[in-house]
C-alpha cells in the first residue's frame, strides 16, 4: 500500500500543472476554477442552457477507465456526462478520459486516496486489496446464477456494510448498478472443458481475487493492465485473456487470439468509485445529482450493453473466432473446479462464514 501511495503522489507531481483539489484541464478543453464545496449557481447566475456547456467554473470529475470510448461501457460515461451536467444546470461537469489515458485501474484509485476529483470503474476485486477484504467474494467464479442475484445482493444490509468499510478507506462507490458484463475467456488455442485450461497463462486483472480464481480453474493467472494485452497474445507471452464481449472486442484482441469459450466465470457487475474526500467536499444537493445520475447512467448503460453482445459475438465469428457454447455439463465441471476459491478464507483474511453469508443476501437457495 505504501508503494502504491508513493507512486500515486509521483503521479500527481507530473499533473500539477493540469490539476487543481478540484478540477482541472481535461480533454475538451474546459478548466475548473471552482472549489466543490461551492453553492449550485441558479440558473439566472449561470446563464441560458445554451450557455451552460461553456461554464468555466463548474465542479469537475475526471473520469478514467481502460476500455474504449466506442464500447458500451464508454458510452454509459457519456450518459452519465450529459444527465450530470443536465440536473446540475450546467455547474458540474465530467470530463471523459478513455483508453487507459490516466493510467491504469490501481494508479487512478492511488490517486483517489490523495482527495483528487478523479473516478474509475472498478469491482469488489479491487476493493479487498484496498483494506475491505470480505468485498472480494463478489467476483469470485460462479458465484452467481442470474443478474437478478447480483442486483438482490447490492441492496442487501451486507452489501451496504461493505461500501460503508471503504469509504472509511478514503473511497466511495457511487453507483453499483453497471452491467459490465458476463467475463469470457479468448484464447490463443482451443478450450472445450475447465481441463484445457491447466497450464495456460490468462491474463487477468492485477489483484489477487481473480487471479487466485483463475488459478482455482487450474490456469496459471497473469496479472496485466488491459492495455499491454494484444501485444502480450501476439508476442504469445500469455496463452489468453477473459473479459465481457465488449471489452475483447473493443480492443480488438480477437484478432491474435481466435478462441472463445462462453464459459460466463463472473456475473460482472461494475462499480463507480471516485475519492471520499472529494465526494464529502460537495454540498448535499451536488452528492445528490452525482449520485442519481450515475445510477440512471447505469440503467442506460445496461441496455446499450445487453443489446451489444449479440453483435459482438457475431462480428468475432465472422472475423474468423472459433466460439465454444458449453454445455450445462461442461459448465458444472467449471462450477465445481471453482469451488476450491471459496475454501480460501484464510488467504483473503474473509470473515467467518462469508460464503454462506453472501449467498443468503443474494437471495441464492
Amino acid at each position: 500500500m505504501r508503494l502504491r501511495k508513493l507512486a500515486a503522489i509521483v503521479m500527481v507531481g507530473t499533473m500539477v500543472f493540469s490539476l487543481t483539489a478540484c478540477g482541472g484541464s481535461g480533454g475538451n478543453g474546459n478548466t475548473a476554477g471552482t472549489a466543490a464545496g461551492e453553492t449550485k449557481k441558479t440558473e439566472e447566475e449561470v446563464g441560458n442552457p445554451g450557455e451552460w456547456t461553456d461554464n468555466k467554473d463548474a465542479v469537475d470529475l475526471q473520469v478514467g477507465f481502460e476500455n474504449s470510448i466506442s464500447e458500451p461501457f464508454g458510452q454509459g460515461i457519456e450518459k452519465w456526462a450529459e444527465l450530470l451536467e443536465e440536473k446540475s444546470g450546467g455547474t458540474m461537469k465530467i470530463e471523459i478520459y478513455p483508453d487507459s489515458q490516466l493510467g491504469g485501474k490501481s494508479s487512478l484509485i492511488d490517486t483517489m486516496l490523495l482527495g483528487e476529483n478523479m473516478c474509475t470503474l472498478a469491482d469488489g476485486a479491487f476493493y479487498a486489496d484496498y483494506g475491505v477484504p470480505d468485498f472480494g467474494i463478489v467476483f469470485g467464479p460462479f458465484l452467481f446464477d442470474s443478474w437478478d442475484q447480483c442486483w438482490t445482493l447490492t441492496k442487501s444490509d451486507w452489501y451496504q456494510e461493505q461500501c460503508a468499510k471503504l469509504e472509511e478507506k478514503g473511497l466511495k462507490i457511487v453507483a453499483s448498478n453497471w452491467i459490465y458484463g458476463e467475463r469470457h475467456t479468448l484464447t490463443t488455442k482451443p478450450v472445450n472443458t475447465v481441463e484445457d485450461l491447466k497450464g495456460m497463462k490468462i491474463r487477468v486483472p492485477g489483484n489477487a481475487i481473480q487471479s487466485e480464481g483463475f488459478d482455482a480453474l487450474g490456469a496459471t493467472s497473469t496479472g496485466m493492465d488491459l492495455g499491454d494485452v494484444y501485444q502480450a497474445l501476439q508476442t504469445k507471452t500469455i496463452d489468453g485473456a477473459e473479459n465481457p464481449l465488449a471489452t475483447l472486442y473493443g480492443r480488438k484482441l480477437h484478432e491474435v487470439a481466435k478462441y472463445l469459450i462462453l464459459d460466463g466465470h463472473v456475473k460482472n457487475f461494475t462499480t463507480l468509485v471516485c475519492s471520499a474526500d472529494w465526494f464529502n467536499s460537495l454540498t448535499e444537493e451536488q452528492q445528490g445529482w452525482l449520485l442519481s445520475s450515475a445510477e440512471e447512467a447505469g440503467l442506460y448503460n445496461n441496455e446499450v450493453q445487453q443489446k451489444a453482445d449479440a453483435e459482438y459475438l457475431q462480428k468475432m465469428k465472422d472475423e474468423g473466432v472459433t466460439v465454444v457454447e458449453p454445455s450445462m455439463e461442461v459448465l458444472a465441471g467449471f462450477k465445481e473446479k471453482a469451488q476450491s476459491f471459496y475454501t480460501l478464507r484464510d488467504k483473503f483474511g474473509w470473515s467467518d462464514n462469508l460464503y454462506e453469508t453472501v449467498k443468503n443476501a443474494m437471495g441464492a437457495e
